[in-house]
């Protein structure tokens, strides 16, 4: 069964070449941009590195730098076809190359679809990222002077001052680790001793947070150090006053940022992926009604295009066919390797 079937006049190819040909120069500006779109996802990801366990998220980036790339090529193609095809005399020798390119073509724009899905699929990849990672990140806080963690207290000082947030979930993450190196404390102060022996893994625990945490739209200075003591500061109530720090959690802030920053990518993307389509579908229209007019005299004949000869199925398998013969081919050869060389393996039997 022939899909989109359309009658082409000569007038009408003419000016299908002619819009396509500006049409692919303009998927191509898109090919750039998703390009750069991508680059900019994976710049924003990499900033972030040491607050995020795994990079999972980052086949996001990746896979919009690969089609934009693949697209540059496509439509560069795209518009050098259209414009043989004003000549009938030049066209057939795309013949052969027509076929695979639209192969490679729809494989490519598939997967700028597959992209925007994973760009909205993998909030919880990422949300699960951010929590171990910023889980590292505050309990490595004090460790300054160790070999690899020493920017760590510069890195998270800078999220929470950037992203106005503090802690993993919120500010009480940071009543569970030690943020304060032993360098800075005086052990022989009966307080440290103290904070120190009322827990079992011998930390010096305290409900405060660091400096950064501090918000400065608050009118009152930054209570940062016993911040559950009402009686520790004046006018102070911790149950029912607006605390003078950020109360959202880093995982939230971050989660937010790079999931509308996604959003945004993939909403861009899926108007490019639009485009890209309709220079398949032109392209493939184009290609079957010049086909029509290969070895006639009179060029100028009236022709017939159409998106598919057969059926969605059949056209599919079609194409599907060679890959699979030449896998089953494969795995035969490598089957009867295998087999020849188990049998030169076994030993020969004594006479």
């Amino acid at each position: 069964m022939v899909v989109m079937k359309m009658k082409f006049p000569f007038q009408k190819r003419v000016k299908l070449a002619q819009g396509l040909w500006l049409l692919s120069w303009c998927a191509t500006v898109a090919g750039a941009t998703t390009f750069t779109l991508g680059c900019i996802l994976k710049t924003e990801l990499r900033r972030r590195a040491e607050v995020m366990d795994n990079q999972d998220i980052h086949i996001v980036p990746n896979t919009l730098m690969i089609v934009g790339l693949a697209s540059l090529g496509i439509n560069y193609f795209a518009s050098k076809i259209c414009q043989d095809a004003l000549d009938a005399g030049r066209f057939p020798r795309w013949k052969n190359f027509l076929k695979p390119y639209f192969a490679i073509s729809c494989f490519f724009t598939v997967l700028m679809l597959l992209a925007v899905i994973m760009s909205y699929a993998l909030k919880g990849s990422l949300e699960s990222s951010l929590k171990v990672g910023l889980r590292n990140g505050i309990r490595f806080y004090k460790d300054t002077d160790t070999p690899g963690r020493c920017f760590q207290k510069q890195n998270i000082d800078r999220l929470q001052m950037e992203f106005q947030c503090c802690g993993n979930n919120d500010f009480r993450d940071w009543f569970e680790v030690q943020w304060i190196s032993n360098r800075y404390l005086d052990f022989s102060s009966k307080e440290v001793k103290d904070r120190i022996k009322s827990n079992v893994d011998g930390r010096y625990l305290l409900d405060g947070v660091p400096f950064s945490c501090c918000t400065p739209s608050s009118p009152r200075p930054c209570i940062q150090y016993q911040l559950t003591n009402n009686s520790a500061h004046y006018n102070y109530d911790y149950q029912t006053e607006e605390l003078n720090i950020y109360l959202r959690g880093c995982r939230e802030a971050l989660v937010n940022y790079y999931m509308g920053l996604m959003n945004t990518i993939g909403a861009g993307v899926l108007s490019i992926f639009l485009l890209q389509g309709s220079v398949l579908v032109s392209l493939r229209l184009l290609q079957t009604a010049m086909e029509a007019v290969a070895g006639k005299e009179n060029t100028e004949i009236e022709t017939e295009g159409y998106l598919l000869e057969k059926g969605v199925k059949d056209t599919i398998m079609e194409y599907l066919d060679p890959v699979l013969k030449f896998l089953l081919l494969k795995n035969q050869v490598e089957e009867g390797t295998a087999a020849a060389t188990s049998t030169t393996a076994k030993p020969r039997s004594g006479k």
